[in-house]
């Protein structure tokens, strides 16, 4: 993704959050339906080693801040997860499959069970609320909310971003069948926040 020039990544920004794009031609403007699921890959740096345990990375701090700066604050604020893929060791390469992992029909039940369980709350899935509708029905615990906005402090995220870790922690409490979003939640939802906490390491 970071190899895309920054203008071209910057237009995703509308769609990405109204689910609508804008076509604006000399007098003329047009508006079209747009909602889709951006999944994207990238390295962490320029070399691809950065925050490898072999410490193969040759990359400078600075080095690194400047690739990750490619991608601006308010296109990842409309990103809801940053998931690191971690290199695999050898073993974990040949490995049998773990007979105690879900099963790719197990987690297609669980994500079914969860849309029906929001959309019986709130009438459509946790992604299409709006901020006011989430805050309304998000049942979230005292200390969890305290937990949200003291990360938000520490890592200087935005409102945008506060809501969707919101939405996300509410997603996760609905996986797991729990009625009250809690701080595990929340932290979880956090966890796939990569990229802003990476910036805090350089």
């Amino acid at each position: 993704m970071s190899e895309f020039d920054r203008k071209v990544l910057e237009v995703l920004r509308e769609p990405l959050e109204s689910g609508n794009v804008t076509i604006s031609r000399a007098a003329r403007q047009a508006e079209y339906p747009a909602r889709f699921q951006l999944i994207a890959a990238m390295n962490p740096c320029p070399c691809g080693h950065f925050g490898n345990s072999r410490g193969q990375c040759r990359c400078t701090p600075d080095q690194i801040r400047r690739y990750l700066l490619k991608l601006s604050g308010p296109f990842l604020d409309r990103i809801d997860l940053h998931v690191e893929v971690p290199l695999m060791t050898k073993q974990e390469f040949v490995a049998k499959v773990d007979p105690n992992v879900e099963t790719t029909d197990q987690v297609r039940k669980r994500v079914d069970q969860a849309h029906q369980r929001q959309r019986d709350r709130q009438g459509k899935l946790n992604g299409e609320l709006q901020a006011a509708e989430l805050e309304k029905g998000l049942h979230i615990e005292p200390t969890a909310k305290q937990f949200v906005l003291d990360v938000m402090e520490k890592l200087g995220l935005s409102a945008r971003a506060y809501h969707r870790i919101l939405r996300v922690s509410r997603t996760i409490a609905d996986l797991a069948e729990a009625e009250q979003v809690a701080q595990s939640h929340v932290a979880e939802a956090i966890g796939y926040r990569k990229i802003e906490r990476m910036m805090q390491q350089v």
